[in-house]
């Protein structure tokens, strides 16, 4: 069997692969929603849907740092990959040992061709079929009750020392975008450390709890840039995570909207 990965690389597999290893949270959990729990045989410490699965499966590493020696030893037959999540030369040396398939998302319909394909080399088709449906009826509903809201100027952190928020070229950014929001670092693309005194120009200022988990503490450090009312706080899974995550994450959208209401019209 030949595939074509998101980067346009040519992946050969011999048979339905039995043996897997995930170096993506959200295509871990991906995995498990397609029914692959079983074949999965090696995992990152940041894979943490489904809560229970670090004590159940080898852990090989982080998704910038992985242990080859462990991998080696586990023997799979596809490696699992992102472009932004995983570098090239892990890339390089994993070719060395299995075929690695990487994804690459910018936005729902990458997501959507992602899960399809994976239902196609592990021939779980009919659930990734269900999952993808599940996905665009959501969505679906959240562009109508979406359109009815205000657009809104937002930053959105990411991390702390230095403060970092998500520009453009970035699965976050357009998340944003659907959200009604309009990211005033939009001109910077990627991850950029910013200018706080540039908060005054945002509505909200967004504060995720992953991969920097911020807290209180850390709202009253921006005070002396912005009013602490406009600052906010997001789960970043949701607006980070691709793959079955999406099924869930419109739902909070609109929740969180719903939330936040009251204070704009009180």
């Amino acid at each position: 069997m030949q595939f074509q990965d998101q980067l346009q690389r040519t992946v050969e597999l011999s048979e339905v692969p039995s043996r897997i290893i995930s170096l993506v949270p959200s295509q871990t959990e991906l995995l498990v929603d397609l029914g692959l729990k079983q074949q999965l045989v090696g995992i990152t410490k940041f894979c943490v849907h489904p809560v229970e699965l670090r004590k159940q499966i080898q852990l090989v590493g982080g998704t910038k740092e992985v242990k080859l020696k462990k991998i080696r030893k586990l023997q799979p037959d596809l490696i699992l990959c992102n472009k932004e999540e995983n570098t090239p030369e892990m890339v390089e040396a994993l070719e060395k040992i299995a075929p690695v398939h990487v994804s690459d998302i910018q936005d729902i319909e990458e997501s959507l061709t992602l899960i399809q394909q994976y239902g196609e080399i592990f021939s779980v088709e009919e659930k990734a079929e269900k999952i993808t449906a599940n996905i665009q009826t959501e969505w679906r509903n959240f562009k109508q009750f979406i359109n009815d809201q205000p657009k809104r100027k937002v930053a959105y952190f990411i991390w702390r020392k230095p403060w970092m928020v998500a520009g453009s070229d970035t699965f976050i950014d357009y998340l944003l975008q659907l959200n009604n929001f309009e990211n005033i670092f939009a001109e910077t693309p990627r991850y950029p450390e910013v200018d706080l005194h540039r908060l005054k120009e945002a509505d909200w200022v967004l504060l995720s709890s992953e991969p920097f988990p911020f807290k209180k503490k850390h709202q009253l450090e921006l005070a002396e840039f912005v009013n602490p009312d406009k600052i906010k706080f997001v789960d970043g899974e949701f607006f980070s995570w691709y793959g079955s995550r999406l099924e869930k994450a419109f739902r909070y959208f609109k929740k969180w909207h719903l939330a936040e209401l009251p204070l704009q019209n009180g």
